[in-house]
């Protein structure tokens, strides 16, 4: 009986430990799905926004067309005309003017040359006036004279002969004085000079002028401005921008020839200035025109290896035709140091004529003396101003009488 009793507890407890291993294994297995809550909340992306050529919808269940399938829209023609494009129009071409005619132009011009140049011809007629011309009153003609850069040589032999005509004509009315004053000054300026600027070759070539001078003096004013004078003239003119080392150059001589109707010959800045002559000749004898101009770089007098450059320049221009002017071009203003530059350039090239410009700026008039004096050549044209039309051919009558005034 109770070997019974301990059988059923062992087979009781042995039941009760197979159940406990059967719970605990299930415990076990269910551990996992229970995840520990964590410390981070979970986000939740939202939906992501269609990307360019995805369907703004949600898609449809239908079978997709193949691109052979898709039928392309035909193009409808348009009742429209068809578009024209127009191209930008040309800048109008500059007006040609009519230059004013030279002939008289020194005497319509004598009352702006007289407002600078009266303090000469009124002071020497006050001196002259006198009662009693004692040797300081002289001294005072003389110092009259020089300070309007006549020139000590000019002045002396004037006050000599004045001296001499005074003495004999004895009693001197104003009107006597004057007419004095006016026959010797007419002598000193010269009256039997040829002051016309040679425009005529007398070959089948065009004359060719080249024009000289310092920087600042109006060269290439002058240049333009002497085109419009030979136009006026009836020339036919070229001109040659062979100043190529000063900014833009080119540029003012081609618009003083736009407005005449000349044709500018030029070339690249800093270009070599003979070839820009050689070719300049070479046109106006292509086109057949009356007159080729040549404008060359400013040269300061003191560079010697820029005034070789100059000679070259008519050298390479000769070797299509003579040079029939060289003209000097003058600043009136600055009086005895345009001697200097006088000199130096005749040495270099045959100066046949002088420009002097400025010369209703100063009251320094006596330098027409002084430079025809120093060089042996008559000054042919006068600039009287900034107009298009104040260059005018120097006429000797016309200049003394605006110094002594009326």
């Amino acid at each position: 009986m109770e070997i019974v009793i301990l059988a059923v507890v062992i087979a009781v407890v042995v039941v009760g430990a197979i159940g406990g291993l059967v719970v605990g294994s299930r415990k076990k297995k269910q551990l996992p799905e229970a995840k520990a809550p964590s410390a981070t909340p979970t986000i939740t992306a939202p939906p992501a926004e269609p990307h360019v050529g995805d369907e703004a919808e949600t898609p449809r269940d239908e079978a997709r067309r193949t691109i052979e399938e898709v039928d392309l829209p035909v193009a409808e023609p348009s009742a429209s005309a068809p578009v024209t494009i127009e191209e930008p129009a040309a800048p109008p071409a500059p007006e040609i003017e009519t230059p004013e005619p030279t002939a008289g132009r020194l005497v319509r011009l004598r009352t702006r040359l007289s407002r600078s140049q009266n303090a000469l011809g009124k002071g020497l007629l006050t001196l002259l006036s006198r009662e009693h011309l004692d040797e300081d009153t002289w001294e005072e003609i003389e110092d009259t004279l020089l300070t309007a850069d006549v020139g000590v040589a000019p002045t002396q032999e004037l006050v000599e002969r004045l001296r001499e005509r005074v003495r004999v004509l004895g009693t001197r009315t104003p009107e006597d004085l004057r007419a004095l004053l006016r026959e010797e000054l007419l002598t000193l300026v010269g009256t039997d000079v040829d002051r016309a600027v040679r425009t005529e070759s007398g070959l089948e070539t065009p004359a060719i002028v080249m024009v000289v001078g310092v920087n600042g003096t109006g060269k290439t004013t002058t240049t333009g401005k002497l085109a419009r004078v030979l136009v006026a003239d009836g020339r036919s003119v070229v001109l040659g921008a062979a100043d190529t080392f000063r900014a833009a150059a080119a540029d003012q001589l081609q618009t003083w020839g736009e407005r005449v109707g000349a044709r500018t010959v030029r070339g690249p800045e800093g270009g070599d200035p003979a070839s820009i002559a050689f070719d300049a000749v070479k046109e106006g004898i292509a086109e057949g025109a009356d007159v080729v101009l040549i404008d060359t770089a400013g040269r300061l007098h003191t560079k010697t290896g820029l005034m070789d450059e100059l000679g070259k320049v008519k050298r390479v221009v000769e070797k299509h035709a003579p040079l029939d002017e060289v003209l000097l071009v003058l600043d009136a203003t600055t009086g005895q140091n345009g001697l200097v530059q006088a000199r130096v350039f005749a040495e270099v090239v045959d100066i046949t004529g002088i420009v002097l410009t400025k010369l209703d700026g100063t009251a320094k008039g006596g330098i027409v003396v002084a430079v025809q004096r120093e060089l042996g050549v008559p000054v042919k044209l006068i600039g009287l101003g900034e107009g298009a039309d104040d260059l005018a051919p120097f006429e000797p009558e016309a200049f003394v009488d605006a110094l002594i005034g009326d």
